[in-house]
């Protein structure tokens, strides 16, 4: 054990206290925050410097007890600048109410990190007194900087960097300094203006860590995008804006530009009605005008709210004398929201830090990770004197095979310094630096510490519940045991350097039954890391996504490219915007496949090193896609256009049609040109888990952290295009089911559910398929017709309807009457749960048709024969002819009966937008090995998940599905002990009579596989959101 001296530098030692444990760093004389009694309960804290602290509080302790456990760890006397913000069970980020109970808004304490960030951003940074203030807010700059939220132009840039960079290294050495930006990344552009940075960081000489910090933030706070923090909003218009808060009033936002801004003198009211936010506005006096109010849509109200708090709070901490008094209880009911500000105002800070007699805490400046884990070059005496050392075991754990790179290149540059790192007692570096020569990684981008705001709970998951980014003791991270993995991971890399090359044990023929003893021995061979599960899907969805690619850009460009009837136009249009991006993957693809090849063992490049990690391709490549930004842009405009051309023209609209019927084309061929932006959700998901597999301090995790930014910023900027062609592709998917609509695809028309419920009239309860969007609400009934069409029986508008549970009234389980202006409707759910989902979403519905539609439009136009039908009988009456006679429809009479709408009719279930939605981010491909009920042997197949459908192929090479199997109204379980299936990773499918039995090579891949096809089989245990952008 090494001695509390030699022990790593934690926040609270660099400021002075001589040892942390988790609670608060305190003066003599001070005490921790009061608390009630009850049991502790632990509390990770992330610090502006990425370390993370553990605090123990009550269970009925308030947030405020936390937070002034954090300011008190710090030693922080301005701490009211500050806040504690996480992620709610939504998903959704908000801040730590200091007056309720901590644990009644963490609902998942032991999962959960809270991050001590920046909350009030001041005008002018002079009036902070304390030096450690600034020094905060100047590590908040940094971490804005490199997740991309303060938008500069590059001269601002670059001079806030240098500025950042003679705070950590010192005065400028060009080796040096150079080095430092390679390993550090504090823009999401660097490299373009790396030379501008270096030619600003060479005027800094001479200057103090506190005067950079000062420099810093007079260059932040003059930026139009100080502080601020954008909330997605529309005007009355739809147009995309965003709205922010700062110490001067609203500002609303057009991207990063400012278009409008409303001081607090002129706000009169601000407030919030469902997804509305108001900002209500004082009357000109000169002009004699009456009040005005402004409204801007939100994505929901639970968005609403939060931004109407955060306004809330901004107004009073710079604008109110002292802290708002609560409201006196009311007697017998509460009206509005009883939220308040809770803490000292600007002001009262002000005056209480000049009025008291503070005692300046010396505090110790975190340097870079890289910088502090090597002596890099020799260093300028102005550097030694600036940045005090930092302790010799205040560096990441990481692959010692690092710690041999970074000696070899310290003596490469002429230095025989050795390396800032002290020697483990253990003898752990030994074993390391004797295996394993040194790296050289030329490829590799370092990523900045500070983006991980961008996945707020990589640093540390239930994987790693501890896992700090600094402190490390004696080969374990917050003094929790981690040598014994560490040593895990020695035997694994000596153990994949005797290995000889080897086929994968999921890459044999395909068919092939299996010896049992021979799989296992196999298995055992190949890495066993939940990395390479990871990296293994991204290989295997990655197989698939080409595959969908090639749909487009070779199969059906090869069918148009034979008629003379396709326009030119479009042809070209869908070349040039899918074919560069084919391209891309295509390369993507191949490095994929060559480092799996190496993390397994089956090439010699092995012996070479540093192969067991994914994050930097995943990082070459994603920056290298953002390049194609404007592709994926245009594949709406793909769609449009191709949508167009086969209404305008029967003979394209035949080929499309025909090109459906074709095997290779198993989904809607719409959907496959949604593929290239669904596959970046992909991406994202993938780059969470490893982030929250990784430990802060594991090599590839800046890699993976970098490259998560990067596409979380690509998900943002296309997101609204996304969700625009999924409903656009989901109406004219529901066109072509439906017959007697001409005008299904209307602007501002969004889908919302489908499903099978029974409508009560004269002659019983009568089977109907339902189809509700946001301003109507269709019934419809199978035709009888090769099409296997679905015909209209009528409509209910959605403005002024009413919805009212009626089991009771009518003795029907499950149903409720719908009243609309013209007629009123009994139908009844197959179930509780389908009741309750139908409910809820006609009440969305509801809500949004009143808010838009116009109450006497006819929503939907039918033929006039459509309405002449009896609404019970006729499915009688309807022919062939009428069913075939819909212009806008294109039948495909062999993949239409097995379409989402005819299994959730012959199912008896239903799907919504919202299903849709989260179906696209949980698509999976990968071999399983497949069982039915009375057989004795494993099949091996390559098995696609999507669209609520498992694709059966014999290989990943196949060309199109031996066979389907949609998963609506299936259950996932685990098989009984009495089915006999002796076998790990086994999962069961069962639908009344029909069971099938499928393995998967590992834990992670069968949780995996539970997951996503639970999300097709189980949507009735999932809370959906109020509306389908809250997915995103």
């Amino acid at each position: 054990m090494v001695e509390p001296a030699d022990r790593p530098s934690t926040a609270g030692q660099r400021l002075g206290a001589s040892e942390s444990f988790g609670v608060s760093t305190l003066e003599p004389g001070m005490r921790p925050p009061a608390q009630p009694p009850g049991r502790q309960v632990s509390i990770r804290v992330q610090m502006l410097d990425d370390t993370q602290e553990v605090f123990q509080i009550t269970q009925r302790s308030p947030g405020k007890v936390l937070f002034d456990l954090a300011c008190a760890h710090l030693n922080l006397t301005e701490g009211d600048y500050f806040g504690l913000e996480y992620q709610d069970h939504r998903k959704m980020t908000v801040w730590l109410d200091l007056l309720k109970p901590a644990l009644k808004q963490i609902r998942r304490p032991k999962n959960t990190i809270l991050r001590f960030v920046v909350k009030f951003f001041p005008p002018d940074h002079t009036q902070f007194l304390e030096e450690l203030t600034r020094y905060l807010f100047a590590l908040q700059i940094k971490r804005d900087l490199a997740c991309g939220h303060l938008i500069c132009n590059d001269t601002s840039a670059a001079l806030m960097v240098s500025h950042i960079i003679q705070s950590e290294i010192g005065d400028f050495d060009e080796t040096q300094s150079w080095q430092h930006l390679l390993h550090n990344k504090y823009l999401p552009d660097q490299d373009a203006i790396r030379d501008k940075i270096t030619e600003c960081h060479r005027k800094h000489v001479g200057q103090t860590p506190a005067e950079s910090d000062y420099q810093l933030l007079e260059i932040a706070r003059r930026l139009e995008m100080y502080g601020v923090r954008q909330h997605p909003a529309k005007d009355r218009e739809g147009t995309k804006l965003s709205l922010a808060v700062a110490h001067t009033g609203v500002l609303v936002f057009q991207g990063y530009t400012k278009i409008n801004a409303f001081n607090w003198a002129k706000i009169r009211k601000l407030s919030f009605k469902r997804k509305r936010f108001l900002i209500k506005l004082r009357a000109d006096p000169g002009q004699n005008a009456h009040h005005d109010t402004l409204e801007f849509a939100m994505a929901s109200r639970d968005c609403c709210k939060i931004f109407w708090k955060i306004c809330v709070e901004y107004h009073a901490f710079f604008r109110l004398f002292e802290e708002p008094k609560p409201k006196p209880k009311p007697i017998l009911f509460t009206r509005g929201s009883s939220f308040r500000f809770s803490g000292r105002t600007q002001k009262q800070i002000i005056d209480y830090v000049k009025d008291s007699e503070l005692k300046k805490v010396p505090f110790e400046r975190k340097h870079s990770k890289i910088l502090s884990s090597s002596s890099m070059t020799s260093q300028s005496s102005s550097f030694k004197t600036q940045v005090p050392k930092e302790s010799a075991m205040s560096v990441p754990l990481m692959d010692q095979s690092n710690s041999a790179r970074l000696s070899q290149e310290a003596k490469s540059n002429g230095s025989e310094e050795p390396p800032a790192i002290a020697a483990p007692t253990n003898g752990f570096h030994n074993a390391m630096s004797a295996s394993d020569p040194p790296q050289q990684n030329h490829n590799r981008t370092g990523s900045a510490p500070e983006q991980h705001l961008l996945n707020p709970e990589s640093p540390g998951s239930e994987k790693s519940p501890l896992g700090s980014p600094h402190v490390v003791v004696n080969g374990s991270v917050n003094g929790q045991g981690m040598g014994s993995t560490s040593i895990k991971g020695v035997e694994q890399i000596h153990e994949g350097q005797q290995l000889s090359p080897l086929t994968s044990p999921l890459l044999t023929e395909a068919g092939y039954i299996r010896n049992d003893d021979e799989d296992e021995a196999r298995r055992k061979k190949f890495p066993t890391d939940k990395a390479y599960f990871i990296a293994k899907e991204l290989l295997t969805t990655e197989r698939t996504y080409l595959k969908d690619l090639q749909v487009i850009t070779e199969s059906f460009q090869s069918v148009a490219g034979k008629d003379e009837a396709f326009p030119d136009s479009v042809k070209n249009l869908i070349c040039s915007h899918y074919d560069p991006v084919y391209r891309f993957h295509q390369g993507f693809l191949k490095e994929t496949e060559q480092r799996l090849a190496q993390w397994e063992g089956r090439s010699n490049a092995h012996i070479k090193g540093d192969y067991q990690r994914i994050g930097d391709i995943l990082l070459k490549n994603i920056q290298g896609l953002r390049q194609l930004t404007i592709n994926l842009q245009k594949h709406s405009e793909c769609l449009v256009e191709l949508e167009r051309a086969c209404r305008s023209n029967r003979k394209v609209e035949g080929l499309c049609r025909d090109f459906e019927q074709q095997r290779v084309c198993y989904l809607p061929l719409y959907i496959f040109l949604l593929r290239p932006l669904h596959r970046l959700l992909h991406y994202k998901l993938i780059l969470e888990r490893l982030c929250k597999h990784y430990p802060p301090t594991h090599e590839d995790f800046r890699d993976c952290r970098a490259a998560l930014a990067d596409i979380s910023e690509m998900v943002l900027q296309l997101q609204g295009t996304m969700m625009k062609m999924e409903n656009f592709q989901k109406l004219l998917e529901l066109r072509k089911d439906l017959t007697g609509i001409d005008n299904l695809v209307i602007p501002g028309r969004e889908f919302i559910r489908l499903g099978c419920l029974s409508k009560l009239s004269g002659k019983g309860l009568q089977q109907r398929m339902f189809f509700l969007f946001s301003d109507s609400l269709v019934y419809t009934s199978r035709g009888m017709t090769p099409s296997n069409q679905f015909k209209v029986h009528g409509q209910l508008p959605l403005y002024g309807m009413t919805i009212r549970e009626s089991e009771e009234e009518w003795g029907v389980p499950h149903s409720f009457t719908l009243f609309g202006q013209r007629q009123s409707m009994v139908v009844a759910a197959s179930c509780a749960s389908e009741m309750e989902r139908w409910v809820e979403d006609i009440r969305m519905a509801i809500d949004l048709a009143e808010q838009s539609s116009n109450p006497n439009a006819d929503l939907l136009s039918t033929s006039p024969t459509d309405n002449k039908l009896s609404e019970d009988g006729g499915a009688e009456l309807e022919s062939e002819e009428e069913l075939c006679g819909s212009r806008s429809s294109l039948e495909r009479q062999g993949h239409r009966g097995n379409t989402t709408v005819h299994v959730c009719w012959h199912r008896n279930t239903s799907v919504s937008m919202v299903d849709f939605s989260i179906a696209v981010e949980n698509q999976l491909s990968g071999n399983l090995l497949r069982k039915f009920k009375n057989s004795n042997g494993w099949q091996k197949l390559w098995v696609v998940f999507t669209n609520f459908s498992l694709f059966f192929y014999k290989s990943h090479q196949d060309e199109y599905p031996l066979a389907s199997l949609p998963l609506l109204g299936y259950s996932v379980t685990v098989p009984a002990e009495s089915e006999n299936i002796h076998k790990d990773y086994v999962f069961k499918l069962h639908f009344k009579s029909h069971v099938y039995y499928f393995r998967s090579e590992s834990e992670y891949t069968f949780e995996r596989w539970m997951e996503v096809i639970r999300s097709a089989t189980c949507s009735a245990s999932r809370s959906l959101p109020s509306t389908r952008k809250d997915v995103y």
